[in-house]
């Protein structure tokens, strides 16, 4: 997941000019108003939904490991709520043309073990990241991004010394791209950009994140790790924007369970949870008015097919699946907190656009079923031979209400069997990249501001294509929408996806919070981030 809304203005200035932060005094932490009493212990707990899977940096793909990561590594650079980028790690940078550019690392800055944190770490970071035998789910990210050599360091046809980017000295990074790119900057927001220290991993192996063994770069490091119970941040005294920190100490829950969720939140054992429950939300809302947080979330629920497992390969079976789903019924009837229906994988406004819907989206849904009955007949299942299949989701109430809405629907409509299969969060991810799935529960959050971060997901040969989707007139179509940052090309690129369905789009997120009113500086942004270092507890 990654970076946050930018506009078209100052995403097409970074493309014009070189960009030079300066030695702008920036921090991104804790404003407490004028006036303001705080409370003696500075503390927090937020529940994180599901157990992380791990906290390098190059293992994982989620909000839920991301939400952690962001509160214990920084990255070169970030772009805040207002799509603007500030310095963080790196104290400016310059670029001439677009394609070579040079980061600049502040002098000062250490890892949470007291060593210096330079740019040496952010070349081994990135070659780790793109190295084929890290396998990481986000492997294709600097390819992505175009930096020189990446494509074919990823294949394994050029070894990660050969990667466009190198050391001019300990605390000056160069970093070269193919050609241009307009969201180069933006990119660098996301966390698994962010450099993590080489002595760690090399002196610990895959144990570097373990306690004991934790090194980070944020302003909170880990102190304590009980699977499946919680895990805990404490303030890392090495970070260097740490005087302006305010909370000590962040417990994460990895509380699924939205009924246990509440629970402790409304028992004063939780002070931010991890959503609210559609059942709960308008009692809540009523009773707790203060205290439920609503806003746009640039992230897509949909369902992904195994594209290259049977019926799945025939995008008729596909289509049909697609037409048949209710998405009003599920955001107005089953959701009801402000969600929108999806036909489409690019959220409202990303990157400054607004894209024509498929055609079906305004038909009426007794034309929808009409024209899926016809489709899937087509295909070859009737009455006679029923078609019959798992839909497989994280365990989690919401999901297994949506999955239960979605085969019911599949049921009366179309005679479909879908069988419900909920695993863990961790068993799940596993399942979905060994392809061990017919339909999936998925979820993407906007890596940065830009249609790219959903349409690439779906490129062929991309390691988070778990769809297994392939089509070489979408590949060529996307590249030109990379070099040239064209609606038109995103519009073709989606138009694509629309007809041949590698996924069923069913709704637009918002974020929905229960925070305690002591709770000061919860700031949510669009991708659905809020960082502990922003936060503080007033006296009550």
């Amino acid at each position: 997941m990654g970076t946050l809304i930018m506009s078209k203005k100052i995403k097409l200035l970074s493309c014009a000019i070189a960009l030079i932060s300066g030695n702008i005094a920036v921090s991104h932490a804790a404003v407490v108003p004028p006036g303001t009493k705080l409370a003696a212990k500075q503390e927090i707990v937020r529940n994180n939904g599901a157990e992380p899977a791990s906290l390098d940096t190059h293992k994982v793909s989620s909000d839920v490991e991301f939400n952690i990561i962001s509160d214990f590594f920084e990255g070169l650079i970030n772009v805040n709520k207002q799509g603007k980028v500030e310095p963080r790690l790196a104290e400016r940078w310059e670029t001439r043309d677009n394609k070579t550019w040079i980061f600049h690392l502040k002098k000062d800055i250490k890892w949470s073990d007291g060593s210096p944190i330079t740019a040496h770490d952010v070349i081994f970071s990135w070659r780790r990241l793109i190295e084929p035998d890290t396998v990481s789910p986000y492997g294709s990210y600097l390819e992505n991004a175009s930096v020189v050599n990446a494509s074919d360091v990823l294949t394994g046809k050029k070894k990660p010394e050969e990667l466009g980017v190198k050391a001019l000295d300990d605390f000056t990074l160069e970093v070269k791209l193919d050609k241009p790119v307009g969201d180069f900057l933006q990119m660098l927001g996301h966390p698994v950009t962010f450099p993590i220290s080489e002595k760690a991993v090399k002196k610990y192996g895959d144990k570097w994140t373990r306690v004991g063994a934790f090194v980070g770069s944020g302003p909170y490091k880990l102190s304590e790790w009980v699977v499946n119970e919680k895990l805990v941040g404490v303030r890392n005294p090495q970070y260097w924007d740490d005087k302006n920190t305010v909370i000590n100490k962040v417990t994460y829950l990895p509380l699924s369970s939205e009924k246990a969720d509440l629970n402790r939140y409304l028992a004063g054992e939780i002070d931010i949870t991890n959503t609210i429950s559609t059942e709960d939300f308008p009692s809540l809302r009523k009773s707790l008015p203060d205290e439920v947080k609503i806003s746009p979330k640039s992230t897509v629920y949909f369902y992904e097919f195994n594209n290259k497992k049977p019926p799945f390969n025939d995008v008729r079976v596909r289509k049909a699946l697609s037409l048949a789903v209710d998405r009003d019924i599920i955001v107005d009837k089953i959701l009801g907190q402000g969600q929108l229906p999806a036909y489409s994988m690019l959220t409202p406004n990303i990157g400054g656009f607004n894209f024509e819907q498929p055609d079906y989206a305004s038909w009426t849904q007794e034309q929808r079923i009409a024209k899926a009955k016809e489709l899937l007949n087509e295909a070859g299942f009737n009455k006679d031979n029923p078609l019959a299949f798992s839909i497989l989701y994280n365990t989690q109430e919401s999901h297994k209400k949506i999955a239960i809405a979605v085969s019911s629907m599949w049921k009366k409509n179309l005679g479909v069997s879908a069988a419900l299969q909920n695993q863990e969060w961790k068993v799940m991810l596993d399942n979905m990249h060994q392809g061990k799935f017919d339909v999936i529960r998925r979820a993407w959050v906007a890596d940065y501001d830009s249609p790219m971060t959903f349409l690439a997901m779906f490129s062929s040969g991309q390691i988070k294509n778990t769809s297994m989707y392939e089509n070489k007139e979408f590949d060529e179509i996307l590249e030109k929408a990379s070099a040239t940052n064209s609606k038109d090309y995103y519009q073709k690129a989606s138009d694509i996806l629309t007809k041949d369905l590698p996924a069923i789009p069913i709704y637009f997120y918002v974020n929905h919070h229960m925070v305690k009113p002591y709770v000061g500086g919860f700031d949510i942004n669009s991708r659905g981030e809020y960082f502990t270092k922003d936060l503080y507890i007033i006296e009550h």
